[in-house]
């Protein structure tokens, strides 16, 4: 075998058409393209028109909207919390909170805050700044002998208070 000996495999590539090249190359005149009028112009498409019927997308009804100011909290369990703590990622003298997650490598990011479950149970004594927590993961911290810090929310960006 010799390098001049390589080749593609046979119909594996194949030569692009050429349009507009006369009436014998097939693909002359319209191209392909029909007659006149807006499909036949580059670029233009009519997505969604249905001949002068009501286009779907408008004969049903809206539903629901978006709430640009909700916040988007990470969710941690007590026993993800507990297994940090348990593998000596976490120092329970020193606060927990979304950065100290972050950096022991229980959570990826941050995000707008952390809400704390309250999935499993915690046996250490921890202190926990998040920005939600449900009353049964308070109950099980502070039944450990833990405190609970709830945080104010952050304020959205570019946003600021009339005083």
């Amino acid at each position: 075998m010799k390098l001049s000996d390589l080749a593609d495999n046979p119909g594996s590539r194949k030569k692009r058409m050429r349009l507009g090249r006369g009436i014998g190359s097939g693909k002359g005149k319209t191209s392909g393209r029909g007659g006149k009028g807006q499909t036949a112009r580059t670029g233009v498409r009519i997505k969604g028109f249905e001949g002068g019927q009501m286009p779907l997308h408008r004969r049903l009804p809206k539903r629901g909207f978006n709430n640009i100011f909700r916040l988007d909290l990470v969710e941690i369990n007590l026993d993800r919390l507990q297994d940090a703590i348990d593998s000596k990622k976490i120092d329970i003298k020193e606060t927990v909170n979304a950065e100290a997650l972050v950096k022991a490598g229980v959570l990826r990011r941050a995000r707008d805050g952390v809400r704390l479950l309250g999935r499993g149970e915690i046996k250490a004594k921890i202190t926990v700044e998040v920005h939600g927590a449900s009353k049964s993961a308070v109950a099980a911290v502070e039944k450990a002998g833990g405190s609970v810090k709830i945080l104010a929310p952050k304020e959205p960006e570019g946003e600021q208070k009339a005083s």
